[in-house]
Parts: C-alpha cells; sequence; structure tokens
C-alpha cells in the first residue's frame, strides 16, 4: 500500500473536514512531488531478486554482560537466518545512542509473506535451538515495519534497497549511518518531508561522491511519521568528509532547513555489521 493509499484508507474511517482539508492539501503536495519526479531524467533499475515492498527494523536491547555470548550465537547461526529470513542488514551500534542493541533489517514482499516466513522459522528444529541459546541474553525486543520512498530515490537516480549489493563489500566492510527524524503527527507531514528531502538531495549528492544512501523508509506500522535516512561509509573518516562536502551543498542546506520544521527530532546512529550481516 502506497503513502497516499494509506493516508485515504484512514480518512475515510474518521471523515471530518479537518481531514479532508488534510487530505486535499496532501494530493496537492503528491503532484507536485509527481511533477518533479517526471521532470527529472531517471534510469530504469532492473535486478533478478525480488524488489522489497516493505521493511521490518528489529531492536533488540541485549544484556550488556551477555551481549558477546549473543553475537557469538548469532553468528555461528547465520546460515539457518539466511536460509529462513529475508535478512538484509544485521548491525551493532558504535555510538549515537544505546549500546549493546541487535539492530536487524529484512526486505518483504508484503504482510502474508512476513507473516508465512516467520511461522515457518518457528517451526524450524535449527531456529528453535537458536532462540534456546539466546533468549537469555535479550532484556526486550521491538519491531517496526517501513516503506521505502522509491519515487524520491529513483527521480535522484538511485535504486534503493533492492539495488544496493550489500554482499559485494565484504572484503572490506564499512559502517551504516541512521539518521533518524521523528516528524510532528499529521497526514501531510512525511509528503512534505519527502518532497523538501527530494528537492536537495541531487545537490548533495553531487557534492558528496563518497557516501552511498542505501534507502529512505518511512514508518508505516509502529511509533508513526518516523522517517530513516541509511547510509553506508567506508570508515568513520569518510563519514566526516560526508558530512563537511554536504554544508558546502547549497539546496541540501535549504531543505534540511525545510525538514527541521517538521521535526521533533533527529539523531544519527553510527553501526558496524557483524558477520552474519548480508550487508557489509
Amino acid at each position: 500500500m502506497g503513502l497516499c493509499d494509506h493516508m485515504l484508507g484512514i480518512q475515510i474511517r474518521h471523515p471530518t473536514s479537518w481531514h479532508v482539508s488534510s487530505i486535499l492539501m496532501a494530493v496537492r503536495i503528491f503532484r507536485r512531488l509527481k511533477q518533479a519526479v517526471l521532470g527529472r531524467n531517471t534510469r530504469a533499475f532492473s535486478t533478478t531478486k525480488p524488489v522489497p515492498r516493505m521493511f521490518e527494523m528489529r531492536k533488540y536491547s541485549l544484556k550488556p554482560d551477555l551481549a558477546g555470548k549473543y553475537w557469538t550465537e548469532l553468528n555461528n547461526a547465520a546460515d539457518v537466518r539466511r536460509r529462513l529470513l529475508p535478512l538484509l542488514l544485521f548491525a551493532n551500534p558504535e555510538t549515537g545512542g544505546r549500546l549493546h542493541v541487535a539492530t536487524h533489517l529484512y526486505g518483504y514482499q508484503d504482510h502474508m509473506e512476513r507473516d508465512r516466513k516467520r511461522a515457518a522459522a518457528l517451526q524450524d528444529p535449527d531456529w528453535q535451538a537458536f532462540l534456546s541459546k539466546t533468549k537469555q541474553c535479550i532484556n526486550h525486543m521491538e519491531s517496526s515495519i517501513y516503506v521505502e520512498a522509491k519515487a524520491t530515490l529513483e527521480a535522484c537516480g538511485l535504486p534503493g534497497a533492492a539495488g544496493f549489493d550489500g554482499a559485494a563489500k565484504a572484503e572490506k566492510p564499512g559502517i551504516y549511518e541512521f539518521r533518524r527524524y521523528e516528524l510532528a503527527l499529521g497526514y501531510t507531514t512525511v509528503p512534505r518531508f519527502l518532497e523538501y528531502y527530494g528537492e536537495g538531495l541531487p545537490s548533495k549528492l553531487d557534492a558528496d561522491p563518497e557516501a552511498e544512501l542505501v534507502t529512505l523508509l518511512y514508518s508505516d506500522v509502529g511509533m508513526l511519521n518516523e522517517v530513516y535516512e541509511i547510509w553506508r561509509h567506508a570508515d568513520s573518516n569518510s563519514m566526516t568528509r560526508s558530512r563537511i562536502a554536504a554544508r558546502e551543498a547549497k539546496q541540501w542546506r535549504l531543505s534540511i532547513g525545510k525538514i527541521a520544521e517538521l521535526a521533533r527530532s533527529f539523531n544519527t546512529t553510527i553501526l558496524k555489521p557483524v558477520e552474519a550481516s548480508n550487508w557489509k
């Protein structure tokens, strides 16, 4: 389900004059974004892999004294996870927030595929053994569902998660920067964010040839009006150079200024992929 369809679904269930005006504003914003996309030169992306339509981010807070055991068991069972689940990234935060948080990202076609694969995993003896060995290492677990902003990415010549070959980088793993925005409530907030972001992103990409924007996600289940940029850097020095370069991108700075007016909070977390991760 697309963002506009999602909003319209909510609108129909709760018809009020305020909602009607909000939806009309959202439609105008989407039309402007569509015109911007059609006005740019884009290239077609092809992939032999199924294109994920929804993404699940799971975060497990680990007990510090048992975190080492968890990571050992995780890496030992890496092939089991790959066989059962469409894992993209499995990473451990280095700085920028809470530590010892097992952060994993999966790509699914839809909720039905997710339910089917997770149900099958629970019946698998190897998976059951892994869960038995690691359940005492975890304090609490959380899960959220996201949708990729494909139109925004493709308008800038980026393929998104489906076109990112993270496994090819295994010889020299990098770091992943999760840039998280918590936006104000409202039907039009995320479309406005994507509009502003799309206006400024080309100038940032031109100014910063090193960093890779892997994907841009907005929440669908969980905390709503939440957006993640996921960037890959070769190392922390490369990330620093990217930030310096971005400050020289005039349109990017203007866009971030507009986005700041929509945001309640913003934070960045640096994560390192673990051995079990497909993206390196």
